[in-house]
């Protein structure tokens, strides 16, 4: 088996931020349109949902800089890039929060693959941050899985039945 490269945790990390921005955009867009008589806590979870997602995006493009390649950055680049599949729900809390968590889980997948990659290239500062972004994810996972009846003790986190 041959040695990951600096190349491929960049096109990871690549994939990991298109896919970051636009379930952040998902989840603003949920903030924004969320209706219902639960519509405060929802508007308040999504919001915190996006702007943690926002404090994702400038250090894994930089992450990418570090490894020596340009980051995406054009709304091409990150629809090519991404795993997110945003479908248009009706303003249901609910259903908000099914879509958005199947798409996180999405997205976490390709987490750990560039996490992998990071710590077999003994990049521990990429690890580092990829675990810790890692850890937020599953903690989201946990909270939309909670909210919409998923109980974490049949789910793991990348939605697979134990």
């Amino acid at each position: 088996m041959m040695e990951p490269t600096n190349q491929e945790l960049a096109e990871k990390l690549s994939y990991v931020l298109g896919s970051s921005v636009a379930l952040k955009f998902l989840a603003q867009g949920y903030h924004w349109n969320v209706k219902g008589p639960e519509f405060y806590q929802f508007h308040e979870f999504f919001g915190e949902i996006y702007e943690d997602l926002e404090t994702s995006i400038d250090p894994l493009a930089e992450n990418i800089r570090k490894l020596g390649f340009d980051a995406p950055f054009t709304l091409e680049d990150y629809i090519a890039l991404s795993c997110v599949d945003a479908k248009q729900t009706n303003s249901d809390p609910i259903a908000m929060s099914s879509v958005l968590y199947m798409n996180l889980l999405n997205v976490h997948e390709k987490y750990i693959a560039a996490f992998d990659i990071a710590n077999a290239l003994n990049k521990q500062g990429i690890a580092d941050f990829l675990a810790g972004r890692i850890d937020q994810n599953e903690k989201w996972a946990w909270q939309l899985g909670t909210t919409i009846g998923v109980d974490a003790t049949q789910v793991n986190v990348i939605g697979i039945e134990d």
